[in-house]
């Protein structure tokens, strides 16, 4: 099942506070969508398309020549729609990935894959929600406690059959939705679980940058 990988890297990223888009913005001293796309690539995927800001493509490209860089939407599910079909027509496996979690790592891909080689519609990384969630109105109060015991984070990349994620942008309503599972969702399929990992966590603030570095700091050290 010949396998492709749309990353996501057309955000402008302005809550980060960085003078480039956020896929641009280095980790370790390397740019997050080049981090992203090396886990695709490392991963075995056959085709990489990344979805950049149009001002901004030629300069991705060069960082990423594994891929295929291409001028994103105005919102993200436009960006993936156009990539969606931009894909070789025997592609039959699609991930969906987040530049802002470029950190993800191989495990976490070969896991969401899998899935869907074993027949499931899609598949997404999940973690435990460990805080108390709470559900409030529209000023702020409170109205009840969430049972976190069987709520979970999500994460990218997702994966889908690639008919499945056509047929979720074709009958997309037009609302904003933060993840192509959502849309799938929608359908009324099921969308199954794989275990996640802290450091495929999306980065968006400088806050957020260095808990990245520090986890990919970490997990170089375990590994040496």
């Amino acid at each position: 099942m010949r396998l492709a990988a749309i990353v996501a890297a057309a955000g402008r990223g302005n809550r980060l506070g960085a003078a480039v888009p956020k896929a641009l913005v280095p980790v370790a001293g390397t740019p997050l969508v080049v981090h992203a796309v090396r886990a695709m690539h490392e991963a075995g995927v056959h085709v990489i398309l990344v979805t950049a800001p149009t001002d901004y493509v030629d300069e991705i490209q060069a960082l990423v020549p594994e891929a295929r860089v291409m001028g994103g939407g105005v919102l993200r599910q436009d960006s993936v729609a156009l990539a969606l079909a931009s894909l070789p027509a025997d592609v039959e496996i699609v991930l969906v990935h987040d530049a802002a979690r470029g950190l993800a790592p191989v495990s976490v891909v070969a896991s969401v894959v899998g899935a869907i080689r074993a027949g499931a519609d899609a598949a997404i990384p999940v973690l435990p929600v460990t805080d108390t969630v709470k559900q409030v109105d529209g000023d702020g109060n409170v109205v009840r406690t969430l049972d976190r015991t069987s709520l979970r984070a999500v994460q990218t990349p997702q994966g889908f059959k690639r008919s499945v994620l056509q047929r979720a942008h074709d009958e997309a309503t037009g609302e904003e939705v933060t993840d192509d599972a959502a849309m799938v969702e929608a359908l009324g399929l099921v969308v199954a679980t794989v275990p996640g990992a802290s450091l495929a966590m999306k980065v968006t603030t400088a806050a957020d940058l260095a808990v990245a570095e520090s986890l990919l700091a970490g997990e170089v050290h375990h590994v040496g």
